[in-house]
């Protein structure tokens, strides 16, 4: 076979099924989406940025005396202003993604063919490693800077905003300092809700904002931590100010206790800082780290922080942050009804590695990608604790089950490995499994790089598995794939762990890898030499099946996007018809007036429209899959019984010198040291050339800020005909 060229596709021609195209309508449909997003985002953005400036508190005081007397008054005028445009962003994200039909992974990829230069990308390039953020893109870091820039600018505004009304005023030295201090602190309030206008967006793990820029939750989790750091920080100087006021003028435990009708509420605003705070508290790293369940169970208290925040500012205030929190409750809804169904485990293995094999029932229209993590609940284990776990399976390993390798690190995952050792023979297991997801990248984007490097740490290897069979398989299948070059690098302690790698099967796809140039390099850091019982093979532990359920719900994460778009389009409207009829036949005829009681019916309203209305429509959506996928049962308990036929676990427990003879050709292993990414990629871009190289790591934060110093390290050397790497993240941490 002739060597083929950089530049030549994966496939040839007749080699490749026929391709999605898009038809000139829907792309200009989706054009024109997205052009109508990206203005109503800027002119959303812009008008917070602005709004601390006199000219734009001119134009909102016009703004509210023109609406005042609408069916909605001032609340409907500021939740249209406000939170409007993030609610219509994303009624307009599920159209886009409805007229993206399923196959347009495909279009990209077949469009990515055509190009042959590489380019630096903001999101992939590495600009901070180390520090307090990790590792921060140039695009990440673009963002931080705007909301710096705006805290600043807004602090500032309103200071200066402060000094000249106190400057009218010829109030005594003592005086003026603690009004100063007062009007600070409602300014900090001001600022700090802003900043909540976007502190629950990234928040929600189903979010089809995030579908539609395809920031998967593991990503966008980080962004939450950032903003809920700065946002706690403000309200802590926003209560601090009044504080230090009220106890120099000795009247702290009056004010502190307050809770008037007409007005702000003080004492729900003492509760919902007090629960913010201790939220705040218990999620710095070391709290987290040391005393994870702490984190999680005091996290639940976000529930009294908004309810008591809107009670203390009110109902038209609090519709500056509302439409954040309300897609926040659109998916925490749809969460919960879906880990309120148990699901079929269809095998659960105990390896000697120390590694756990789930194989989970799923619904043949249930759509993830080779990078798609679940969230796992045990009943018997825990009733409140959800854990995240890579997907190790490629969609096209089969259409009704999805597996996931549970490494025993915690305590969690080692009640989990007793719970199953301890179970006899012929005894029926008792493990009640839910399961949240799959959630993850809305395209596959380990698919758009001719090149990749693959970093796994431990068990990080698991969603590389997952990638690795998808390739091959797309390639025996001649589906539309970019990856032609792959190199994967593992590090694990221990040589025991290496035998997770023979869950590739590599054989039986052997005449399709001559499109693909794989090699394998496995780095053991903790043994100087191969152990001497090396060549043995290991048998799996206590292998079985439990049906106490049925198959996963497909109501989150990558569910069907058209059921997803009622759902929120229906719980919308349901929102405005209920505060419209509070307000026709409850709020004016019986003149309620109380500033946080109407606070309290806002948030009521919220949660039952999303109750009421959208749980109408999950009762529609389950009838329509019964309807759907009744037909398909007799198929899911054949794919299960062939699984549990199998004498062996999805992934064989063997030594590595127990590999498949064509696996073990690609791969080298090294003991005593680690892997020198400096050599490394000098190697690969020497060899590669001058094209573009995806890297996705899968480890502990020292391996991605390792990973990622390297890649700004050979991007900024400029070299005329050196690779470009494009640094990606599949590590999840809460």
């Amino acid at each position: 076979m002739r060597e083929q060229s950089v530049l030549d596709p994966l496939l040839s021609r007749e080699d490749v099924k026929p391709g999605f195209k898009t038809p000139f309508l829907v792309s200009l449909v989706k054009w024109v989406l997205k052009f109508i997003m990206l203005v109503i985002f800027v002119a959303w953005v812009v008008l917070i940025f602005l709004y601390p400036a006199e000219f734009m508190q001119k134009i909102y005081d016009k703004w509210i005396l023109a609406t005042d007397g609408t069916i909605f008054g001032i609340s409907g005028s500021l939740f249209m202003l406000f939170s409007g445009p993030i609610l219509l962003i994303a009624l307009l994200s599920y159209v886009y993604l409805i007229a993206s039909g399923e196959e347009e992974h495909e279009e990209y990829v077949n469009n990515r063919k055509k190009t042959t230069s590489p380019r630096f990308r903001l999101w992939t390039f590495p600009v901070l490693v180390h520090g307090p953020f990790g590792v921060v893109s140039a695009a990440e870091f673009i963002g931080i800077i705007l909301v710096v820039a705006y805290v600043l600018w807004a602090t500032s505004a309103y200071t200066i905003q402060n000094f000249n009304a106190l400057s009218k005023f010829d109030f005594p030295s003592k005086e003026r300092s603690l009004l100063m201090l007062e009007m600070s602190g409602l300014r900090f309030g001001t600022i700090g809700l802003f900043c909540l206008a976007f502190l629950f967006l990234p928040i929600a793990r189903g979010s089809i904002i995030l579908r539609f820029i395809d920031i998967p939750f593991e990503h966008a989790t980080k962004y939450h931590v950032w903003l809920g750091h700065l946002t706690m920080m403000i309200f802590t100087l926003h209560g601090a100010c009044y504080v230090i006021a009220w106890a120099m003028q000795g009247r702290l435990l009056h004010e502190l206790l307050q809770w008037i009708n007409i007005g702000i509420a003080v004492l729900p605003g003492v509760i919902s800082l007090a629960a913010g705070l201790l939220m705040w508290v218990t999620s710095l790293f070391p709290v987290r780290k040391q005393f994870f369940e702490l984190f999680f169970y005091t996290h639940q208290l976000y529930v009294v922080f908004v309810v008591f925040l809107a009670l203390h500012v009110g109902d038209f205030i609090f519709c500056i942050a509302a439409g954040g929190i309300f897609l926040f409750l659109l998916d925490r809804f749809l969460r919960f009804c879906q880990s309120r169904k148990t699901v079929d485990v269809v095998s659960a293995t105990c390896l000697p590695c120390g590694t756990v094999e789930f194989v989970i029932s799923k619904p043949r229209n249930l759509r993830y990608n080779a990078l798609s993590f679940v969230f796992l609940q045990v009943r018997e284990l825990s009733l409140l604790q959800w854990h995240p776990f890579s997907v190790s399976s490629s969609p096209l390993d089969g259409s009704y089950h999805v597996s996931v390798l549970i490494k025993v690190l915690g305590e969690w995952t080692k009640k989990l490995r007793d719970n199953i050792l301890d179970i006899q023979e012929g005894e029926r297991p008792r493990l009640t499994t839910s399961v949240e997801g799959p959630y993850g990248h809305e395209s596959p984007y380990h698919l758009m790089y001719e090149n990749l490097i693959l970093v796994a740490g431990g068990i990080g290897i698991s969603p590389f598995l997952a990638i690795l069979s998808d390739i091959l398989h797309r390639i025996k299948e001649k589906k539309p794939c970019l990856p032609r070059k792959v190199l994967v690098i593992w590090a694990v302690k221990k040589s025991r762990e290496l035998s997770l790698l023979s869950s590739l099967d590599v054989v039986s796809t052997s005449p399709f890898t001559d499109k693909l140039q794989l090699e394998i390099r496995k780095y053991v850091t903790q043994e100087s030499e191969a152990p001497l019982e090396e060549g043995k093979q290991s048998k799996s532990i206590n292998s079985f099946k439990i049906v106490n359920g049925s198959s996963m719900s497909v109501l989150v994460g990558t569910g069907n996007k058209k059921w997803s778009g009622i759902y929120v389009i229906l719980s919308t409207i349901g929102f405005i018809i209920l505060m419209g009829l509070l307000d026709l036949y409850y709020i004016k005829p019986f003149q309620i007036t109380s500033w946080w009681f109407k606070g309290l019916l806002l948030v009521v309203a919220m949660i039952a429209s999303v109750v009421i209305f959208g749980g109408l429509v999950v009762v529609l959506w389950n009838l329509w899959e019964k309807i759907n996928l009744g037909h398909d049962n007799h198929m899911i308990d054949d794919e299960k019984n062939d699984i549990q036929q199998t004498s062996e676990p999805l992934i064989k427990d063997t030594d590595s010198s127990q590999e498949e003879p064509k696996l073990a050709s690609l791969s080298t292993t090294s003991y005593g040291q680690r892997p020198d990414f400096k050599e490394i990629f000098e190697s690969v871009s020497e060899c590669w050339g001058h094209v573009d190289v995806g890297v996705i790591v899968c480890g502990p934060p020292t391996l991605q800020a390792s990973v990622a110093s390297e890649c700004r390290s050979q991007n900024l050397r400029g070299r005329r005909h050196q690779s470009l790497f494009h640094f990606n993240s599949h590590s999840f941490d809460l």
